[in-house]
């Protein structure tokens, strides 16, 4: 069974860290770009960073800027994603994704993945 994974999520105060993986099973996806994406209670799925391939290329939403880094571990199939100085504002259940190419490309659109994990909530208190 082919499925992503998230782990990590958890508590923090307003300028803690926190580190989050996504470890895909059933098949490599070391071919694919890879994405983290974050919804909010009430708001809609938004998109946080994608990240293509080889892991060489990066693409940030302005809000995480600075603060966030997604990185991959091709050995280990794994996507992970280190949040730094968090804000209550990243509070939200964050979601990993696997792109249907290898390249970054529309990265935004949700309906450029075809496969999603189950989501790890991240909670920030001011």
């Amino acid at each position: 069974q082919v499925q992503l994974v998230e782990s990590g999520g958890g508590w923090v105060q307003a300028g803690g860290s926190l580190r989050l993986s996504c470890t895909a099973s059933g098949r490599t996806f070391s071919t694919y770009a890879m994405a983290w994406f974050r919804q909010a209670p009430g708001k809609e799925r938004e998109f946080v960073v994608a990240i293509n391939f080889s892991g060489s290329s990066t693409y940030y939403t302005d809000s995480v800027k600075g603060r966030f880094t997604i990185s991959r571990d091709t050995a280990k199939n794994t996507v992970y994603l280190q949040m730094n100085s968090l804000k209550p504002e990243d509070k939200a259940v964050y979601y990993c994704a696997k792109a249907k190419y290898g390249n970054i490309f529309n990265s935004r659109v949700p309906e450029t993945y075809d496969l999603w994990g189950q989501g790890t909530q991240v909670t920030v208190s001011s």
